[in-house]
């Protein structure tokens, strides 16, 4: 709830607030399943919605989405204002918007091939280490003759391309293999089945979209349906990576402000960090250290903090543990680990408390003014203001045809690309071939004239086509901190 000017999170014997200045430098939300994150996430993105920030966040379970509903009171709810001493608390609705990778339940977030770049995307596919020094020159060629990648048929013939003209590329990019070709093109297939032609197109998200308050001066906060890509856990976690990387490489740097230009809530974080290649962690170490310049807040939720790495846990400020089981002594020194992050409280011994908690009650440490951790508190969350639960289809309807979204993103466009200029000169390419090939058997040649061999027809054709390309398109692209496109 949003009083003195910050974000009233929980009740102790005093009030414990999350001071705006601060949401820059980070959070993190971890507790047992069933023991309140929910609520604590639901609680900050209301504060953040009325201090005037927008927020994004993804729905896994669907129960976010009733945030755009007013609350209700409650048996429950009474009990806990009353215990807590709560005055002036007030049902009320938030602004939001609806998004889905799918365009089921929200208007749909589309990236583009060459905007999420060959890092994040050699891990969505799963490639070895070769596979992706492979893809990396996939995209070094398009990038240098300044040749867009679309959507997967531009990355498909791309890769065709490379595979067929393997040979008098190696020199300048180094050795390709057939077979390493072979192994990309199954899995853009595979991905493709899975649905890959739904997310990779145009026209792509604008992150500028999710940075937009009310008339009123109020955040939007910006929900993303997960549901079914939950279902697909590496697809769930790159996509929020791809998002956060558009976040760092499209938001100029402003210093320390008053309040975030955003806040981002990455639930499930536990995925973003498994079996990841250490080149890709340690650029999302360095994304997490340098975008809080740009004034973006992230908030890791997961269930224990040993789930995040510990150069990136050491850059969450704000803290908010709820119940933690210790059932063997592997689970005890993880919550002996996650006791030892706070700053003591002489009343309690932190460790004892962390496995007692009740639902809703939690540790909390939020940063002081002067950017310092505050003492420990034992408190309870306060209630949120939206309703509980799910929201009606009819609701969430009205919302996604009343938004001004729909008009920019809910249809689907194919402009010329990749695949289609390929495809062009391709063509160009094999009619040049036929008509030097009838002019040679016309005059007959026996033999060549000594000198330097001449370049046959099928190397001209090769090495023409990216040329070719690169003289229509222009200029060469530059990648940014994730391999994302720079601005």
């Amino acid at each position: 709830m949003f009083s003195n000017n910050a974000i009233w999170l929980a009740q102790s014997e005093n009030p414990v607030y999350l001071l705006p200045k601060m949401a820059n430098r980070h959070g993190l939300i971890a507790g047992a399943t069933g023991t309140g994150k929910t609520v604590t996430l639901k609680v900050l993105a209301e504060g953040f919605s009325d201090m005037g920030v927008p927020v994004f966040l993804a729905d896994i379970k669907g129960d976010l989405a009733s945030l755009a509903a007013e609350g209700t009171e409650s048996t429950n709810i009474q009990e806990r204002l009353k215990m807590l001493g709560i005055q002036g608390f007030e049902f009320k609705s938030f602004p939001v918007r609806f998004w889905d990778i799918f365009g089921e339940n929200g208007h749909p977030v589309r990236a583009t091939i060459s905007e999420m770049g060959p890092l994040l995307l050699s891990r969505l596919l799963g490639l070895n280490e070769t596979q992706t020094g492979i893809l990396n020159i996939v995209f070094r060629i398009a990038d240098e003759q300044g040749l867009l990648l679309l959507d997967l048929k531009d990355l498909k013939e791309m890769v065709k391309y490379v595979g067929e003209n393997a040979k008098s590329l190696t020199l300048q990019y180094g050795h390709i293999s057939p077979q390493s070709v072979g192994a990309i093109m199954r899995s853009l297939i595979a991905l493709e089945d899975q649905g890959g032609n739904q997310f990779f197109g145009e026209p792509a998200l604008d992150i500028n979209d999710w940075i937009q308050t009310t008339p009123e001066g109020r955040g939007y906060i910006n929900i993303l349906h997960s549901v079914r890509l939950f279902n697909s856990p590496l697809l769930y976690s790159t996509f929020l990576l791809w998002m956060l990387s558009e976040l760092y490489e499209t938001l100029p740097e402003t210093g320390d402000l008053e309040k975030p230009k955003i806040v981002f809530f990455f639930d499930e974080a536990h995925l973003l960090f498994e079996d990841i290649p250490k080149v890709l962690l340690q650029k999302i170490e360095q994304v997490v250290r340098l975008i809080r310049s740009k004034g973006v807040g992230i908030f890791f939720i997961t269930q224990n903090p040993a789930d995040i790495p510990q150069d990136v846990l050491g850059q969450l400020g704000n803290r908010i543990q709820h119940a933690l089981r210790a059932y063997t002594p592997s689970e005890q020194k993880k919550v002996k680990a996650a006791a030892e992050a706070f700053r003591p409280n002489p009343r309690f011994n932190t460790e004892d408390v962390i496995s007692n908690l009740a639902t809703g009650e939690a540790l909390v440490s939020c940063l002081d003014a002067d950017g310092s951790p505050a003492m420990v508190e034992k408190a309870y969350i306060l209630p949120p203001q939206s309703s509980l639960g799910t929201l009606d289809d009819l609701t969430r309807i009205g919302i996604i045809n009343k938004s001004p979204m729909g008009e920019k993103y809910d249809n689907a466009i194919d402009r010329e690309s990749a695949y289609e200029l390929l495809q062009k000169k391709a063509l160009q390419d094999q009619e040049r071939i036929r008509k030097e090939q009838e002019v040679a058997m016309k005059q007959k040649e026996s033999k060549r004239s000594p000198g330097r061999p001449k370049t046959s027809f099928v190397e001209k054709a090769a090495n023409s086509v990216v040329t070719a390309i690169g003289r229509e398109l222009g200029r060469s692209l530059v990648r940014g901190l994730l391999g994302s496109l720079r601005r």
